[in-house]
């Protein structure tokens, strides 16, 4: 994000420090305003990067993790940390991720945006997101990594999906709440920096912090339920599951029902209300909203307003 994408209002001159809250918000709202002019295929391929780069995160944090007899928090904390290179990777790749998309809210409620460009972007980012997110999991299948150690690789992966399609409707959903709070943190955070640099350091600990505390991301979960659902079939993985789990395994959740029913929908749904209404709308009541003036500054946008429809 360059200087030219905030108004000049609120510019500064000192380019050694982040920018600060009300001018993040300027740069989060026009943000909204630039991904409702992209184009269609632009927004799709975009969408499908950031399926396959959470997946990527996925994958790395189930592999690394998949043979630790390190203390359970030290092993979720090494999961976290790991599992930041997705959201780096869609950070500094410009990549579309629907969670981080929640914050578009912004630009709708200060009329930036009409309600059409909102669902639109939010419909073609969700879908976009499963599509990568898909193809991960049959790239990862292919490249037999789940046989690593003798299986404890894909013996982690099923135990992870069996998980979490074993959640509560209401632990999944609060989940999901916290979760996309954080996300939605990590890009407010990536915005206000100005640097590479800072836009990494910005991930790691919302990120880490989300994965650490078992909390729930829908985009994550296209990838790490499908894999779990794939392994299944192998008994080679199922026998070692149960030996990490040292039990036998009911994995009659584990299918396309379960995975939208008892994870996807509440997960999404908390996820929405995590990032829309927890983080984006209170955000924009606090730096954006008509005829305040936060420390005497204007913030106004550089885009012209549209009428809602």
């Amino acid at each position: 994000m360059t200087e030219n994408n905030i108004p000049k209002s609120i510019r500064t001159t000192n380019t050694d420090t982040a920018y600060s809250p009300p001018q993040t918000a300027a740069i989060v709202e026009n943000k909204a305003v630039t991904r409702a002019r992209l184009r269609v295929t632009q927004t799709v391929a975009l969408s499908i990067m950031a399926g396959i780069f959470v997946a990527l995160g996925a994958q790395f944090a189930t592999f690394v993790t998949s043979d630790s007899t390190l203390h359970f928090g030290l092993t979720s904390l090494i999961a976290g940390v790991v599992f930041s290179l997705g959201l780096i990777l869609v950070e500094t790749a410009g990549a579309e991720l629907f969670t981080g998309n929640n914050l578009n809210i912004l630009g709708y409620l200060s009329n930036r945006i009409t309600t059409w460009e909102l669902l639109r972007i939010w419909v073609i980012v969700y879908i976009g997101n499963f599509i990568g997110s898909l193809l991960m999991v049959c790239c990862m299948y292919k490249t037999h990594q789940f046989e690593f150690f003798h299986n404890m690789v894909g013996a982690k992966a099923l135990l992870i999906a069996h998980k979490k399609v074993n959640l509560s409707f209401t632990e999944a959903l609060a989940r999901g709440v916290l979760c996309n709070a954080l996300v939605c943190l990590n890009a407010w955070l990536c915005y206000s920096g100005r640097t590479l640099a800072d836009k990494v350091l910005s991930v790691i600990f919302p990120i880490g912090g989300f994965v650490a505390s078992g909390f729930e991301h829908c985009v994550a979960n296209m990838y790490f339920i499908p894999m779990g659902m794939v392994l299944r079939k192998n008994p080679a993985v199922v026998a070692a599951a149960e030996k990490m789990a040292g039990k036998t395994l009911d994995l009659s959740q584990l299918t396309w029902k379960g995975f939208f029913i008892n994870n996807l929908i509440p997960v999404t749904l908390g996820n929405f209300i995590g990032g829309v209404i927890l983080i984006g709308t209170v955000l924009w009541f606090i730096y954006l909203r008509p005829d305040i003036s936060f420390l005497s500054l204007n913030i106004k946008s550089d885009f012209p307003k549209r009428n809602k429809q």
